[in-house]
């Protein structure tokens, strides 16, 4: 994925920069980096739903059911997305099984290798992203949209990766 990245940004005074609407960045970054993701996703014929199931299988083998699973993407899903279709659709490429037992779904073997396929593909995302950008100014962005979210009353902890 090739990208352009030698426009130079305006400089601009630090009074010019501290009176910006954070909701406009935020929901124009948000958008960008949203949207390259899924487009890399669609390549693979995925969408964000798709690939949060895999991860999710991947991360705790045999643990997670379709109701657990859903409640845990819930929060992050902005496409009012049919999660019964998503698990349908990946048992149905045999990417996923699920337990007749106990409802658990697990990864198989060519999910797997689609999830490290999505996952190459996010990458590239996730380095464009970067690029250009000291680390520690990124975790200072990181830490500042923390505190914006607990500020207003939402979670600003890291999500949490247990089941």
């Amino acid at each position: 994925m090739s990208t352009d990245t030698t426009m130079d940004l305006k400089e601009y005074s630090h009074e010019e920069l501290a009176a910006q609407p954070i909701g406009a960045w935020t929901g124009l970054a948000y958008r960008g980096v949203v949207g390259a993701l899924r487009a890399q996703l669609a390549v693979e014929d995925l969408t964000q739903p798709h690939w949060w199931t895999l991860n999710h299988a991947a991360g705790a083998p045999g643990t997670w059911t379709r109701p657990t699973l859903t409640q845990r993407l819930l929060p992050y899903d902005d496409l009012d997305t049919d999660f019964d279709a998503v698990y349908d659709d990946l048992v149905t490429r045999g990417w996923l099984t699920e337990d007749a037992a106990t409802g658990t779904m697990t990864l198989t073997e060519p999910g797997e290798a689609a999830r490290l396929r999505a996952k190459d593909r996010n990458l590239r995302v996730h380095h464009q992203t970067h690029e250009n950008i000291d680390p520690a100014d990124f975790v200072t962005t990181i830490n500042v949209l923390r505190r914006i979210v607990a500020n207003l009353g939402g979670d600003g902890n890291l999500p949490d990766n247990e089941k």
